[in-house]
């Protein structure tokens, strides 16, 4: 056999294992969520997904809860959700709404409320008018802004830093661990103070 066939077989022959291996890999890396498979790619991200933690469960629970993180990224919730198609709050939610928006897909963003204004109006301008996204201001906030999806959560110093645009595109929608789930139709109640199923019904119509 002349030796450039030799060569040439060699080629696609590893060419070929190649595809395969990819294959496998994309087979294996596309069975995890989307956010855990490129959650690495944001720097001072914490991933508390990865972490296995315990306490990211997923009852629904009345009165406040008492959360491990500030803000909260996950855990217990109130039965009803904030809404988050793009609502810019000016007062603090409940945590307990806002776990629920989370558990939806949503990313919220808080922020400290001495934020000056001019950065407070640059993040609403990442939030307004886009579903699964909502914002408000989070009293003693450790830093002076902080962005959670469902076991996720960065905190960075200024609104333009670029991890919060990175934030958001890897996590709004695709962080959701409740395939579906919409959200209108939630509570746009503010405050600390959750509000109950009743209350929360009358407030959206229900029945």
């Amino acid at each position: 056999m002349p030796w450039g066939n030799i060569v040439l077989g060699g080629i696609v022959a590893i060419v070929a294992l190649s595809i395969i291996g990819y294959g496998v890999w994309y087979s294996w890396d596309a069975s995890k969520p989307f956010g855990e498979r490129r959650s690495q790619q944001i720097d001072g991200m914490v991933n508390y997904r990865a972490k296995d933690v315990k306490w990211l469960t997923r009852n629904h629970v009345t009165g406040t809860v008492k959360y491990q993180t500030s803000p909260p990224v996950g855990g217990n919730h109130n039965g009803t959700w904030e809404n988050c198609n793009g609502d810019v709050y000016a007062k603090q939610i409940p945590n307990e709404h806002a776990v629920h928006s989370l558990e939806h897909g949503a990313v919220w963003v808080t922020y400290n409320p001495n934020l000056p204004a001019a950065q407070v109006e640059e993040l609403a301008k990442k939030v307004k008018g886009k579903d699964y996204m909502l914002m408000s201001p989070y009293p003693g906030l450790d830093k002076p802004i902080s962005l959670q999806a469902w076991g996720f959560q960065l905190k960075v110093d200024n609104a333009s830093d670029k991890r919060i645009d990175q934030f958001i595109n890897q996590f709004r929608l695709n962080a959701s661990v409740e395939s579906g789930a919409v959200c209108s139709n939630g509570v746009t109640v503010t405050g600390t103070t959750p509000q109950e199923q009743g209350d929360a019904d009358m407030q959206t119509g229900g029945s």
